[in-house]
């Protein structure tokens, strides 16, 4: 496992980063639930490049709060733990301060970036967004929080491709995208832990399983 450190003002935080290969039977997103629309969301078959899975987690000491109560919290406002300079949620569809399936957000960020999701799964411990047309990826991601012995833990986990050729791209040979997406993923995790009011235990993991492209074409 490698593991970086990232400077954020006054102090340094631990990134531990692993990598792996994956495979279709086991790193494809859920399945979608029934009763969801399905019209313009993009699912890693209409991707481009390889399937990346990834899951972003931290865990969080000193904390009174649930899990529960984080997702209740995150749930009623993303940008609670958005990273201003990189990512801003604008919800489009669905009462504010809630979530459910169908509700719409248009993820602003910086550059040709912009990302409209829709929410396809909502419960007590967690949410999923799907990626909807125009989308810099195909796929879905989903925001969760459980109770371990250690304290309370939360993780963002991603299943996608590039949504079209120019986004593989940047991606994979120009690595724009593919670092600003790892900085805005690991920054939320890293906020958690302050609304939750408890502190991060241990810096935070990015596992990533990576499916080659050849696998789709074979499919």
């Amino acid at each position: 496992m490698a593991w970086t450190t990232w400077h954020y003002m006054w102090r340094i935080l631990p990134v531990y980063r692993q990598e792996t290969g994956g495979s279709l039977a086991e790193d494809l997103p859920p399945a979608l639930p029934d009763g969801i629309n399905r019209e313009e969301i993009l699912e890693p078959r209409q991707g481009w490049g390889p399937l990346l899975h990834r899951v972003y987690s931290c865990t969080i000491a000193d904390t009174g709060m649930t899990h529960e109560e984080l997702i209740a919290l995150l749930s009623s406002d993303p940008n609670k733990v958005a990273p201003r300079q990189l990512a801003r949620f604008h919800k489009t569809h669905g009462e504010e301060g809630s979530m459910r399936p169908g509700d719409e957000f248009l993820v602003h960020m910086p550059g040709p970036w912009n990302g409209p999701v829709r929410v396809v799964d909502a419960r007590e411990d967690r949410f999923r967004f799907a990626t909807l047309a125009g989308h810099l990826e195909a796929g879905q991601i989903e925001w969760r929080a459980w109770s371990e012995a250690d304290g309370l833990c939360f993780a963002v986990e991603s299943w996608a491709r590039s949504g079209d050729r120019l986004s593989w791209l940047m991606h994979d040979y120009l690595r724009m995208a593919k670092e600003v997406q790892l900085y805005m993923w690991t920054s939320v995790v890293e906020r958690a832990p302050r609304v939750a009011e408890g502190r991060l235990l241990d810096g935070v993991h990015v596992l990533t399983r990576r499916v080659p492209r050849h696998a789709f074409e074979r499919g």
